[in-house]
């Protein structure tokens, strides 16, 4: 009687489950440098073997020499968009796992993200086991929800941030596009985000 040896990853911690990995290579692109090096170090004691860049160019280099395992990328970066980094890593390495994370999430940027070939994408603040949860996520299954989603009152607040943004910090510009008093929203932006 032959006996077949299957790793039980229902009982096996996340930090288990990563080091049973055969590849553990992360790369993390991001261009906020205190959250990048808050996430390398969170990601490392996880046990992935992590690599950093901070810039659409740096992440297309890492991935053209090493093409990583699993990617948590950036949205918005400093030098151009992180869905061409998704984009080179889909085409270099079409197994890899990847999450994209951005402070100004909407539904058509989603679906692009999906369709280049990342499993998830998360809203920042994301924390690590929240992006680990996401990276794990096997065959076709659904990443579980988040343990603490982003309020309706932040998810608003970031749009406000996006559109404003978007018009070149122009108040008046903004207040037009949202259809929005004025002095509301400069009482808006002149508050913290909500949590």
């Amino acid at each position: 009687m032959k006996v077949q040896s299957v790793i039980d990853t229902d009982h096996m911690s996340t930090k288990e489950r990563i080091l049973a990995l055969q590849d553990r290579s992360l790369l993390l692109v991001d261009d906020d440098k205190p959250f990048l090096n808050r996430l390398e170090r969170a990601m490392i004691k996880r046990g992935f073997d992590v690599q950093i860049a901070s810039s659409v160019a740096a992440g297309t280099a890492k991935v053209t020499a090493s093409p990583p395992a699993f990617a948590i990328v950036d949205m918005r970066l400093g030098d151009g968009n992180g869905l061409d980094v998704v984009s080179l890593l889909q085409e270099q390495r079409p197994d890899a796992s990847i999450v994209v994370l951005t402070g100004y999430g909407n539904i058509a940027t989603a679906v692009t993200a999906v369709k280049l070939g990342a499993v998830d994408y998360l809203a920042k603040p994301a924390d690590a086991d929240d992006l680990t949860k996401a990276l794990l996520v096997q065959g076709g299954q659904k990443p579980a929800p988040p343990e603490n989603p982003m309020s309706a009152d932040r998810v608003r607040w970031e749009h406000i941030q996006r559109v404003y943004e978007l018009c070149n910090r122009n108040v008046s510009e903004t207040a037009r596009r949202l259809n929005m008093h004025r002095r509301t929203l400069q009482r808006i932006l002149s508050k913290r985000a909500p949590s």
